[in-house]
């Protein structure tokens, strides 16, 4: 169903075994992401923040509880069925941007079509497309070793969006970049969810880079503790 949230969780618990008389990592956390919207998580270690995007990247399961991804009931899903629904639906940029260094940037974006078997004509012309809408349609033969570290992290975004995913979630992007680029690549974010829907899910510990957001949640303690804009919001 296209009205059905992206990603509603209803009473998830996260309770790690090996964690002796610890608390839960997710103790009873209920939210849902719409189609489209741009959300910062935010929350001191521990809080839970790490835990909920694991599980809503299909990284980690939860304990008890409910999560649903574009209306599928995740937990309800075989391997072959989640690989299949993780690939369509999500993509994923990180603090470390895990280029390939002996890749090209054009090389890089076109990684995710080569594992979903697209023709190499197809791989090249949506793998160029994606470089130009993050603004590096002229550097796609540079290697990473080439590129500054904001050039490399928009090759990491334009790697994430090229299977045309709905939800981009998104771990410290900008936790190794200075003030001016993490501003650049927050601009490329927001460009990218106004101007073509895709649905942003951000972790930052930054408070003006969550000003970026048009949503703020916070955790504590495994509880979600604040659902609401962010203060300052653009």
């Amino acid at each position: 169903m296209t009205d059905s949230p992206l990603i509603e969780v209803v009473d998830l618990v996260k309770i790690y075994p090996n964690a002796v008389d610890a608390p839960p990592a997710l103790d009873g956390v209920g939210l849902r992401v719409d189609r489209g919207e741009f959300v910062a998580v935010m929350g001191p270690s521990g809080s839970g923040k790490s835990t909920f995007m694991n599980i809503v990247g299909c990284l980690d399961a939860p304990s008890r509880g409910q999560f649903r991804l574009a209306g599928q009931d995740v937990e309800a899903l075989d391997h072959n069925r989640l690989a299949d629904l993780r690939n369509r639906t999500l993509g994923f940029v990180f603090q470390g941007f895990n280029l390939l260094p002996r890749l090209s940037a054009l090389e890089n974006v076109m990684l995710p079509l080569v594992y979903a078997g697209v023709a190499r004509a197809e791989r090249r012309e949506r793998a160029q497309r994606m470089l130009a809408a993050t603004g590096l349609g002229t550097l796609g033969e540079r290697r990473p070793s080439q590129l500054s570290g904001g050039q490399q992290q928009r090759v990491a975004i334009a790697r994430a969006l090229v299977n045309g995913p709905l939800l981009l979630l998104a771990d410290e992007p900008t936790g190794n970049l200075d003030t001016q680029t993490s501003r650049d690549i927050m601009e490329v974010f927001t460009r990218l969810n106004r101007e073509q829907g895709i649905t942003v899910l951000l972790v930052t510990h930054e408070p003006d880079i969550a000003q970026y957001a048009r949503r703020l949640i916070k955790f504590r303690d495994g509880h979600l503790v604040y659902d609401g804009a962010p203060e300052g919001a653009r």
